[in-house]
């Protein structure tokens, strides 16, 4: 037996999981004196700021105005612009462990997508396994008391909805990467997130009136970390593990991001996770082995 990804693939990854699993945490602070829309709008802008800094201190260039542009529109509006804030609006009503449970929807949805638009992404009944697997074990992590929160009132219900549409458009976004963002890597990055900035801000100064705003600290601090990794740094980390390893390998970060969640509950909040907490923790790893796994091929 013989494991199908690089090493470099497996950095990534790992890199993304710390970067995507404190984004829960640090959009519960932002939105606790900050609306949906303005968290959204400082994270792209800060993004945007930094990603077109680093472009320019390299020497590198953005494309002219064009039909160039179009996928990096594509992928502002179903990568960034839409789900962040289905999910940070969702959040202001849905519980950290259950967003964690709706987002691990995310991964069940590439595969189904990746296998009939992607070359060398077909669904089989091991693949399938371990990502059913890797679900249980989301739930688990998680405590299945959050799937009890499921429903409720009307509110409630739309809240969770975005959240899982949130996950639904990451699932796209991650296909459609792969057919259509060509090119530098960093480019391509700064590129899309300009866009999402120059579609999120306006539409936050013209609703929210940030300039009216008196936020917390925390929640501008987090604003800006949001921006500057999960975001920016996250993004670029993202595009090469797409073009690297395919949609299917990276969607395994919503499987591993809830770890990383239930671990700073632990260091930062003082909570103590379950018993089903670990356990779910193990199936994961489990899942995530069995879908990634390959048998090495025989000799002739």
């Amino acid at each position: 037996m013989s494991m199908h990804r690089t090493p470099k693939d497996w950095m990534l990854l790992l890199a993304l999981v710390a970067m995507w699993g404190s984004s829960f945490m640090f959009n519960r602070i932002a939105v606790a004196s900050l609306p949906p829309l303005t968290v959204v709008a400082g994270r792209v802008g800060v993004a945007a700021i930094v990603l077109i800094l680093i472009v320019h201190a390299l020497g590198r260039r953005l494309p002219p105005p064009g039909r160039d542009w179009w996928p990096y529109v594509v992928i502002a509006v179903i990568g960034n612009a839409l789900p962040f804030y289905l999910i940070t609006w969702g959040q202001q009503v849905v519980e950290s462990a259950l967003a964690g449970i709706l987002m691990a929807m995310m991964p069940l949805a590439t595969i189904v997508l990746a296998h009939f638009l992607i070359a060398g992404e077909h669904l089989t009944r091991q693949r399938a396994a371990g990502f059913a697997t890797g679900f249980l074990g989301i739930v688990l992590l998680m405590g299945p008391a959050a799937l009890a929160g499921i429903g409720g009132d009307a509110v409630r219900i739309v809240s969770q909805l975005a959240v899982l549409g949130g996950a639904l458009c990451y699932a796209l976004q991650s296909v459609l990467t792969r057919l259509i963002i060509k090119g530098d890597v960093l480019v391509s990055a700064a590129a899309t997130l300009l866009v999402a900035a120059v579609i999120v801000v306006p539409v936050a100064l013209w609703l929210d009136r940030p300039w009216t705003l008196a936020p917390a600290a925390s929640s501008a601090g987090a604003v800006i970390w949001l921006g500057f990794a999960p975001t920016a740094i996250a993004t670029i980390l993202y595009f090469m593990l797409i073009r690297s390893a395919g949609p299917s390998f990276m969607s395994l970060v919503n499987y591993l991001s809830p770890g990383v969640a239930v671990m700073l509950g632990l260091l930062v909040m003082g909570e103590t996770p379950s018993a089903n907490a670990y356990f779910g923790l193990a199936l994961i790893l489990a899942g995530i082995a069995v879908s990634q796994w390959r048998r090495a091929p025989r000799a002739p």
